[in-house]
């Protein structure tokens, strides 16, 4: 049921907010602000429960989060609530981590709504791709390793136009990289890139739970990436970091 207020507009809103990496505290002003005025949060899983606090009484909770073998709601089924709702001159706010148009699907939620006629606005969110390695001591650049940064997705859509990610093409670049979502292909990622050229040796961090008070992070190289994660029970959610930044971990005062 609307808890809509005397005035409210006829047709309602969705808000694609970006809750940020994790920590609730670096989620934006205005993602709260908008948390505060919602009818409907519909969230993922990556969202802390500290922020989906900040919702009004009697707002409607709808866990859209993706788990392991399990989809709460599948893709479409997304898309649908949040038009449907909002078509019912609903505040909806859809609440996804990092920020949503950064490998968020927020893209395709927006297209979907403005073909439906329905008003939407994004609220940007901190890239966990950028902070989970700041917090862990990690620059993505530094003058004296890295002047570029690629961000790069561990699971590729097959369907997606022009194929899957072309590995050969990252290992030549001269840049940090960065993957999200990898840790299910990790061993296949670390030997796709030194099959390519990048030396064994090269730097890796995993940062389980990246900026949270129970942040986790796996040192080693290309070469043991995979077997030191084995042995550490690392897991997503994780933010790969590759490359010779990962050299000032412990140098820079960040959480260990």
């Amino acid at each position: 049921m609307s808890r809509k207020r005397q005035g409210r507009r006829s047709k309602g809103k969705v808000y694609l907010v970006g809750a940020g990496p994790g920590d609730p505290g670096l989620a934006t002003l205005r993602a709260v602000e908008v948390l505060k005025e919602a009818d409907v949060i519909v969230f993922d899983q990556l969202v802390g429960r500290e922020l989906l606090a900040v919702a009004p009484h009697g707002a409607e909770m709808i866990d859209a989060g993706k788990y392991a073998s399990h989809h709460k709601l599948q893709q479409d089924e997304i898309n649908e609530v949040l038009a449907e709702r909002a078509l019912a001159g609903n505040t909806v706010v859809r609440l996804k981590g990092g920020d949503p148009y950064l490998f968020g699907r927020g893209g395709e939620e927006a297209e979907f709504l403005v073909e439906k006629g329905v008003s939407v606005e994004t609220v940007p969110g901190v890239t966990s791709a950028l902070a989970v390695p700041a917090v862990a001591g990690i620059p993505v650049t530094h003058r004296d390793f890295s002047s570029a940064v690629t961000v790069v997705t561990g699971h590729d859509s097959p369907t997606k136009k022009g194929g899957a990610v072309d590995w050969a093409k990252i290992a030549r670049l001269d840049s940090t990289i960065v993957v999200l979502m990898g840790m299910k292909n990790l061993s296949d990622i670390a030997r796709k890139l030194v099959s390519e050229g990048k030396p064994s040796t090269t730097p890796v961090a995993i940062i389980e739970r990246g900026t949270r008070t129970d942040q986790v992070v796996t040192v080693g190289d290309l070469g043991n990436i995979a077997a030191k994660a084995r042995r550490a029970g690392a897991k997503a959610p994780a933010i790969i970091v590759i490359g010779e930044v990962v050299r000032m971990r412990g140098r820079l005062g960040g959480r260990q």
